[in-house]
Parts: structure tokens; sequence; C-alpha cells
């Protein structure tokens, strides 16, 4: 355990010369807003070490230097929380990465794939659970904590290897670099108040309702990053939405929100949050959120979409990857309503899928149930009505 920064220079400068190193992350967030660091487990194929960040006499800079360093592949799995974490404090994201779990939904592993079902398929050994829900804040850890700690990136090794091997031969690391781009991109990781509205999905309001939503969304997202809260533990999602739909102008308004503690209205808090609902009402027309309900399929459509679904199935099946990967529910009816900006028509997606769909619209293509199984029949007679 690597608990000094002298120490820390050290074996990251051995590592500058892998090609590349696993890494993950283990961190608190149960009672802040931003994550707590509390372990960094890295590995390069002969060397590996678990970081304490937390440590008195460490400074993380070494490790920082590293993840920025272009030359070296940085391997994670289920990368997202992990590189979240890596933004807010080098500004920036680690780059090259290659995630495991996106490369195994690639080569067929189906979608959400676990980390335990990869090292018994690579590696041929089980994960000890035991010590997944430790506090990984508190000193001094056990030899079995970080021996636990460490196996995520030992044997991390031995499945990235594998599944590279597997991408190699199946012409499929393009597709991965697709999927990568995402989890590269800065705006990601970017908590921006002013688009904090959306993550609370809100159905059938107006644009004047969400425009408050919009400013006490935007109150709650600054509010719990200055105090490191919860943004739920500051005020509840549910009270927001509530609050949205009400539009309370005063306090007695605002204490018979039922998600919203009757104590806080009167207070500071409930001062804050008028305040805001003041400033949403007062937006202009021109300021207003659009609603982001999703696109209605046309009337008679619903048939279609069903028949891209059992395609877009028995396609995924066929090449070896996740559906979930290849197209969303709202891919579909975007695709059956005849949209031609979706992402399921583009780049490798379309090869796999996209193609035969608008060949299904077309009438080109149809599907069949031959012996207990669905497979495509290609028409030669042109574009064909839909009935």
């Amino acid at each position: 355990m690597i608990a000094d920064t002298k120490s820390l220079d050290a074996f990251c400068k051995r590592l500058a010369h892998a090609p590349y190193v696993a890494v993950d992350t283990e961190f608190m967030r149960d009672t802040t807003y931003w994550p707590r660091l509390c372990l960094v487990q890295v590995a390069g194929p002969e060397d590996e070490a678990v970081i304490d960040p937390l440590a008195k006499c460490i400074e993380l800079k070494p490790l920082l230097k590293l993840m920025a360093d272009a030359r070296v592949l940085k391997v994670f799995h289920a990368a997202r929380q992990d590189m979240e974490i890596f933004f807010h404090m080098m500004g920036d994201v680690p780059r090259p990465i290659f995630d495991t779990q996106v490369a195994a939904m690639v080569c067929g592993f189906g979608e959400q794939v676990s980390y335990e079902t990869l090292v018994t398929h690579y590696a041929g050994a089980r994960v000890d659970k035991s010590s997944r829900f430790t506090d990984w804040s508190h000193r001094p850890l056990t030899e079995r904590q970080l021996a636990y700690a460490l196996s995520d990136v030992t044997h991390l090794r031995t499945v990235y290897a594998g599944l590279s091997e597997r991408l190699q031969k199946t012409g499929r690391e393009s597709w991965l670099d697709e999927e990568m781009a995402t989890l590269l991109d800065p705006v990601t990781y970017r908590l921006d108040p002013e688009e904090a509205w959306q993550r609370l999905k809100p159905r059938g309001m107006s644009r004047k309702a969400l425009g408050v939503l919009k400013e006490v969304a935007a109150w709650r997202e600054r509010e719990a990053q200055k105090r490191d809260l919860p943004r739920g533990r500051l005020v509840k999602d549910e009270a927001l939405l509530e609050i949205a739909a009400s539009q309370p102008k005063r306090a007695e308004d605002l204490a018979r929100v039922r998600a919203f503690p009757r104590g806080n209205a009167e207070g500071a808090l409930g001062k804050a949050l008028l305040e805001a609902v003041a400033r949403g009402l007062a937006l202009p027309a021109d300021a207003l959120p659009a609603p982001t309900e999703r696109p209605h399929v046309p009337r008679g459509l619903g048939p279609v979409v069903e028949m891209l679904k059992v395609l877009l199935k028995m396609t995924c099946e066929k090449h070896h990857v996740a559906a979930k990967l290849v197209a969303s529910a709202a891919d579909l009816e975007r695709i059956a309503a005849g949209e031609a900006d979706v992402p399921a028509l583009a780049g490798w997606r379309r090869e796999v899928f996209g193609e035969d769909a608008l060949a299904l619209l077309d009438g080109r293509l149809g599907l069949a149930v031959e012996r207990g199984h669905v497979k495509t029949v290609v028409h030669d007679g042109g574009k064909r009505g839909r009935g």
C-alpha cells in the first residue's frame, strides 16, 4: 500500500513505460455531494499497488500525470464514476481508455455485464465479495480488504487481454472506439446547475412550470455543491417537482408541499427556494425550457416498432452484441416514424442493424419463422405498403 508521495512517484514512473494500466477506485459519497476518494488501485503488466489518497504524507500529482499520459492506455471496468472522480481532480479525463464492460457488450456478453462474470470467464477465478460494502474511509484497512481491492485490477489485466484479443479477431476495435467517445468527452462529467432540471425527467409540465423547475433545481445543485451535501438530503426530487407544479409564492404555500419539511419553509432554506421560484416565474417566454417528452409514435406505427424490436433482437443475437448498445426503444420509435438522424442509423450500428431496419420499413426485407426461429426474407419486388 503506497502512502507517501516519493513511493507513488517511483511507482508511476515505472508504469509510464507500460503499454497499459488497469485502474479502479474506491470512494464514498453517501453523505457528500462530491465523491470522497478513499483508495486507488493501479496495476501494470507486472506491477500493482493500492494507493492511499487519505494518507497525510501523499500528493497524487504523480498519479494524475500518469492518468494524463496519452502513451499509456487506462483500463477500467464500468468507467463512468471513476472517470468523473479523475475529471474533478484533473480538470480533464484520463485518456486513452478501454472500458471492459462496454467492450464485453460489444463482444456479446450481454448488457451491463458484471466484473465477476468476466473474471470467471477469462481468469477462471472467483471474486471474494465479502468486502464489497467496506467503509473504505476507515483506517487501518485489513489485509483481506486490501487483497479484495487489489484483485479489482489484477484480474482486470487478464480480462483486458481476453477482450482485446476478441475485439481484434472480430474486427470490432473501431466499434469500441466509437463507444469510448462519450466517456472521453469532458461534457459528460460537467455538473452544470442550469441543466440539473433535466435529470428529474419531468412529464406533462407546462413550459412555465419547467421554468420554475429549472431555477429551483439549479439553486439546489449550487447549494449542494457549496455545502458538499447529497442533493436529496438538501431537498428531495419529489419536492422540487411539486414546487414547480404548485409554484408557491409565500412560506405558508411552501409549507403545504408534502415532500418538503414544514419547519424549513419559514427558514433560510425556504426563503432561498421561494426566491428561486420567483426567478423561474419571471423568465421570459424565449428562456423557458422546452418539454423533453419522448416523441409521439404516430397512430398505426406501433406494430412497426414491434417488428423493429424483433429484428433488433434477432440481429444482435446473430452478431453477438448487446441490443442496448445498438438501439434504444426511443431509437426504434424514431426510425419507425421516418427520422434519419438516429444513432442506430450511423456508424457500425447502421452496418449491423440500421440498413436492415430501413429495408424492413421499405418492404425490401421481411420477417418469417422457420423451424421455431425468426429469419429475414429478402423481397425483390421493391417498396411495399405497410398495411
